[in-house]
């Protein structure tokens, strides 16, 4: 690729958020793109602004199909310079592997400084859906299978959970200033031992566009159907780690879904685990991938 890109003058042009917006790749990335990797060469306007062309915005999608393959955002852009193969290379581990290793290696040394570097590198360079399939919800299935009997347990959770509440909550703060997508209230069902997968979920959610109001701890459910009325949400998403007890998930919630007139979904591994006890009810049952099951939310939302 030349390092000035060239299009004829009457090609259409985009501001960057506009490309965001197309792409699902946030402003921050984009610009790790441009100047770390040079993967994409925008016009710039008198005054320094972004400005996307077509072409570039077709580059975005093909990079985005590499990055899906598992392949290190540091090798892409000699891939793009190739002619397209006639067939696909298979998906590889790419270097997730080694992050996913790093990340646990910071968690158990207690090494904060180490895992903001991680959180904010991965976010930098990578799309959010893609940080959290490949990275973030891997660790925390790996963990939290080490945590039911491994001493010092609860401090390693709750560091992380005091961690990405924190970055998470900040994220969610600036972009709900900003997004104009349907309102979602994301919560915790009352036997999660903590809030990894719903800080993952609103971190998903948030990135493809949707104002998130999340709550903290588990509310009593009796109160969800004044908390859906009084927020004015499109949909309730709960998630959880643990199975939960039976009479919940067969008896409470589908009672609560009838009470709500928007869809009540639930997320992580409550929903790998619960599915079949749900069917046939109005709880929609989104599965464990949170990038997957946000895609669904959409469906779901769009569908009322």
């Amino acid at each position: 690729m030349s390092d000035k890109a060239t299009h004829p003058a009457d090609t259409p042009l985009y501001p960057i958020r506009e490309v965001s917006r197309l792409t699902g790749v946030n402003s921050v990335t984009l610009r790790a793109w441009e100047r770390r990797y040079g993967l994409i060469r925008p016009r710039r306007t008198p005054k320094g602004h972004r400005l996307y062309a077509r072409d570039d915005i077709d580059r975005i999608e093909r990079i985005l199909q590499w990055l899906n393959r598992g392949v290190p955002v540091s090798q892409v852009r000699e891939l793009l310079e190739q002619p397209e193969p006639v067939e696909s290379p298979a998906p590889s581990a790419g270097d997730w592997p080694s992050q996913r290793h790093q990340l646990v290696a910071a968690l158990e040394a207690f090494d904060l400084p180490r895992l903001e570097i991680l959180f904010n590198q991965s976010l930098a360079l990578y799309p959010v859906t893609t940080c959290v399939a490949e990275l973030w919800q891997p660790v925390i299935r790996e963990r939290e299978e080490h945590w039911d009997d491994q001493l010092g347990a609860l401090l390693q959770r709750r560091t992380l959970e005091a961690f990405l509440r924190t970055r998470i909550g900040t994220r969610l703060y600036h972009a709900n200033q900003t997004a104009t997508g349907p309102l979602v209230l994301i919560g915790q069902l009352p036997e999660d031992p903590g809030p990894l997968w719903m800080l993952l979920a609103a971190l998903t959610a948030s990135d493809d566009g949707y104002r998130v109001q999340l709550f903290d701890a588990p509310l009593p459910f009796s109160e969800l159907p004044l908390a859906m009325e009084r927020f004015h949400a499109s949909a309730l998403l709960l998630a959880s780690g643990k199975a939960e007890r039976a009479d919940l998930i067969r008896r409470q919630l589908p009672r609560l879904a009838e009470q709500l007139d928007a869809p009540l979904a639930l997320c992580g591994p409550v929903a790998r685990i619960r599915a079949s006890d749900l069917d046939p009810s109005r709880v929609e049952v989104l599965g464990d991938d949170l990038p997957q099951a946000i895609a669904r939310l959409g469906s779901l939302i769009r569908d009322r």
